[in-house]
């Protein structure tokens, strides 16, 4: 592996150093998690973990997302780095002493080490506050998971206040990427989201009489297959969409047939054309298939997240911090983008920036193997924060010397 540049080598040993605080807080975060945009024992913890930095926090009115700010020792641009915080609505079947004590909630995707590395990056860049030519501001934000709480912190003015960012950068963690690795990509890194409800309108009666109903069952069967065929038939192929019937509700016992059928899913694209022509199709197909059967659907697209978009040039400016800290291998360029979706779309949508994936496959587990962020057994190696503490730390002192 090529040896990484002598002047970064001090924020890899300063990132080690940070680690029994950053576990620990990790660890914390995990046994307590949180959902939504209101976090308080997430957001007193993250303060108690920053107590005694000479840094200005500003907590939000309608969330309790924090932009904590710290400025250098000489004046110039300013850089936003940002964590998310909140966990998910599931339960956590994993065996490590510092499980979930919440039922049915658990941080699976990643946002306590996501929060616990940029508490560490806060106490890396405050020491070394001497170097930085301008300011950081950390978001610990809240409300990833289906909040939107990007957007609650830009309508407040909280990204927007002095010292305004001319760029942005996150990191996510993910189990299927060695560990330490850095991955990312240009252009669309993550996708936009549609929420599929579709409510089928019937006439229900005896299961043994359907000639005497309008039974929606079927018609709802008969519209979740033609809607596969909607995609690999209508959508391009380059830019494609992923739509997913996730849920079927209907009926309340083995002979009765219901009045109504209900269906939830998800659609997924990467640009406006495949979204519009996705969603044109699935009311189209809905609506024809239930009139055919002499029924009526109610379709309903609830739109969410954006495409998240990198910008071309930071991609290959964090390329090259990451592969002078961690050698040529440190940097993993990704062939293709990925159908999940990220409120951090929201803030690269006004700011250059970019989102990196960290990878933590867990020791002993090849990180194709490893369980995947919203499972249930999500585990990760924990080590691997040093890499994500020291590329914060690298991204932003080279950022405010002019090397973005």
């Amino acid at each position: 592996m090529d040896k990484p540049a002598d002047d970064l080598t001090f924020w890899r040993e300063g990132a080690n150093a940070m680690m029994p605080m950053v576990v620990e807080l990790r660890r914390e975060l995990h046994k307590f998690p949180e959902l939504g945009l209101h976090l308080p024992e997430t957001t007193r913890r993250t303060r108690e973990a920053l107590a005694g930095l000479d840094v200005e926090i500003v907590e939000g009115k309608t969330t309790s997302s924090l932009v904590v700010t710290l400025r250098g020792a000489q004046q110039g641009p300013t850089i936003l780095l940002r964590g998310d915080m909140d966990a998910l609505p599931m339960p956590e079947d994993t065996d490590v002493e510092f499980k979930s004590q919440h039922e049915n909630r658990m941080h699976a995707c990643g946002h306590d080490s996501h929060t616990a590395m940029l508490v560490g990056a806060v106490h890396l860049l405050h020491k070394n506050r001497e170097r930085l030519n301008g300011n950081v501001k950390f978001l610990f934000q809240t409300g990833e998971e289906g909040y939107a709480g990007a957007r609650f912190v830009i309508e407040e003015g909280m990204l927007d206040a002095a010292p305004a960012p001319s760029a942005a950068f996150a990191i996510h963690i993910s189990p299927n990427i060695p560990t330490g690795v850095i991955a990312s990509r240009s252009g669309p890194l993550m996708a936009a989201t549609d929420t599929i409800h579709i409510e089928i309108m019937g006439k229900g009666g005896h299961a043994s009489q359907p000639h005497y109903t309008l039974d929606p069952i079927p018609v709802a069967c008969e519209i979740v297959t033609a809607l596969q065929s909607l995609v690999t038939r209508r959508v391009e192929a380059f830019d494609p969409v992923v739509l997913s019937i996730t849920k079927i509700d209907a009926g309340t016992t083995g002979n009765v047939i219901p009045e109504s059928a209900r269906l939830l899913g998800t659609l997924r694209s990467f640009s406006e054309k495949s979204r519009a022509t996705a969603r044109e199709g699935i009311e189209r197909i809905a609506s024809n298939i239930a009139r055919a059967h002499g029924v009526e659907a109610n379709v309903t697209l609830t739109p969410g997240y954006p495409v998240t978009i990198n910008d071309d040039k930071f991609v290959g400016f964090a390329q090259n911090v990451a592969q002078d800290l961690f050698g040529a291998r440190g940097f993993l360029k990704m062939p293709a983008p990925i159908m999940g979706a990220e409120d951090f779309s929201y803030v690269l949508q006004r700011l250059p920036g970019c989102m990196v994936f960290l990878g933590v496959a867990p020791e002993g587990v090849a990180h194709h193997h490893a369980h995947a962020c919203h499972s249930n057994r999500m585990m990760m190696d924990e080590a691997a924060m040093a890499n994500g503490i020291a590329m914060h730390a690298a991204i932003a002192d080279r950022f405010l010397r002019g090397a973005g």
